[in-house]
């Protein structure tokens, strides 16, 4: 259901755009699915194991989007996220990113399915194609359980450098987890070098450190044995001349 009143009119969609083409993925990059061959699998999983819907939904309220606000799903994956987020808010500009040419093809399909107006674009977090204060807010949806240390740094870099000033970032993913065995069985799913930060409940620190403000947790939700954990921080608005002056 749309937030605002009125039919949202037909618009077409704008294909993925990239300064090359990135076929060949780098090396220790994970999909969205973790193996291509899972891909298929992986929308009904999400849907109907995981829930989704659920938490998803309570990223995008908690994003607080305005009108014509520029808006990026930072890991995109099939685009579940930057579609809900365009249903939710049909004036705000909605850009999808992702390194998987397949996943970003799902996307598209979903798109032209729903008739509605978004930019996906093929890119990766810690490289992204964008100038800098490109976008008011930029959400994240279990997508830095992916990667590793090294890149998560490098890629909330690059999202303080795209966001505005007063701009902010979002993030659902893995947690820490409330139990042994829920800790045991994510790090037994998932690589554990790149959930590691997760489970030791270092992603706010990490987050902080690459220059973004009022880092924090501010929420959880039980998926299976596992926690996500809901993230956010901004990006500081410039101050003036005469407070620098100061």
């Amino acid at each position: 259901m749309s937030d605002c009143p009125g039919k949202q009119q037909p618009a077409r969609l704008l294909k993925p755009r990239g300064s090359h083409p990135m076929e060949n993925k780098p090396k220790g990059y994970i999909t969205a699915a973790g193996f291509d061959w899972l891909l298929p699998l992986y929308d009904p999983f999400l849907r109907w194991v995981v829930r989704e819907d659920t938490f998803k939904r309570r990223l995008i309220t908690a994003a607080a989007i305005g009108p014509q606000h520029r808006v990026l799903d930072l890991g995109c994956g099939t685009g579940t996220l930057t579609l809900m987020i365009k249903n939710r808010h049909p004036d705000a500009k909605v850009h999808g990113l992702d390194g998987d040419s397949k996943a970003l093809s799902i996307a598209r399909r979903k798109a032209e399915a729903a008739d509605v107006e978004i930019v996906l674009d093929k890119g990766f977090s810690y490289d992204l194609p964008y100038p800098d204060d490109a976008f008011d807010r930029v959400l994240s949806s279990l997508v830095f359980h992916h990667l590793t240390h090294k890149r998560k740094v490098e890629s909330l870099h690059e999202v303080r450098r795209i966001l505005k000033p007063g701009g902010a970032l979002f993030i659902v993913d893995f947690g820490k987890p409330a139990t042994a065995i829920g800790a045991a069985l994510v790090k037994h799913v998932h690589h554990a070098e790149h959930i590691r930060d997760h489970i030791e409940g270092d992603l706010v620190e990490i987050i902080r450190s690459a220059g973004l403000v009022g880092a924090e947790e501010f929420g959880k939700q039980r998926i299976l044995v596992a926690s996500l954990s809901f993230y956010r921080a901004s990006k500081e608005l410039l101050r003036s001349k005469a407070s620098v002056s100061h």
